[in-house]
């Protein structure tokens, strides 16, 4: 499609003041009744050599202590410095998995959820018992458990299988699933 020169000036103050494609395909549209693609309009922009801006990032908050210097704080029982809740329930977080992941904790069940899902499965993993042994897990499409303990006859206590439940559902909670 050819673009008249005034129409191609108009284009390249549009980009100039900052538009986006979609406000300059929007504007085309609008103001000169010529209807282009997305992509029609990314390749003329190319073509016209004209660069997009990037949007401006917005400006990260001041640390609390900063924000705060010389200044009373804007909620009464805020105190400065006070940006410890965030850390706090991360520290809680990191505590609680530590916890969950020693074998020698309460149940003492350790779950791992493999990187690389085994073909066949929509997740997997490993699990170590109270009792030390280890064995493999996985989940199917219909939504099966497997255990795969590798010898025959093993069983662990009706114990460490409800805390393999429970902690099975934090890690895929945390992995997303």
């Amino acid at each position: 499609m050819e673009l008249s020169q005034q129409q191609r000036e108009a284009i390249s103050q549009w980009i100039a003041s900052g538009e986006s494609l979609a406000t300059v395909q929007r504007r085309l549209r609008e103001e000169f009744s010529v209807s282009m693609t997305y992509m029609e309009v990314r390749f003329l922009v190319d073509d016209l050599g004209l660069e997009l801006k990037s949007p401006e990032k917005p400006k990260p908050a001041l640390p609390a202590d900063a924000a705060l210097a010389g200044k009373a704080p804007a909620d009464p029982l805020a105190t400065p410095g006070a940006d410890a809740p965030a850390a706090a329930d991360d520290d809680f977080a990191a505590d609680l998995a530590d916890e969950l992941a020693k074998p020698d904790a309460p149940g003492g069940v350790k779950v791992e959820v493999d990187r690389i899902m085994r073909p066949g499965t929509v997740v997997s993993g490993s699990v170590t018992f109270s009792d030390g042994k280890s064995v493999t897990w996985a989940l199917d499409q219909m939504g099966r458990l497997m255990l795969d303990g590798g010898k025959t006859g093993y069983k662990p206590s009706q114990s460490d299988i409800q805390a393999f439940q429970q902690e099975l559902s934090v890690q895929l909670q945390r992995h997303g699933y």
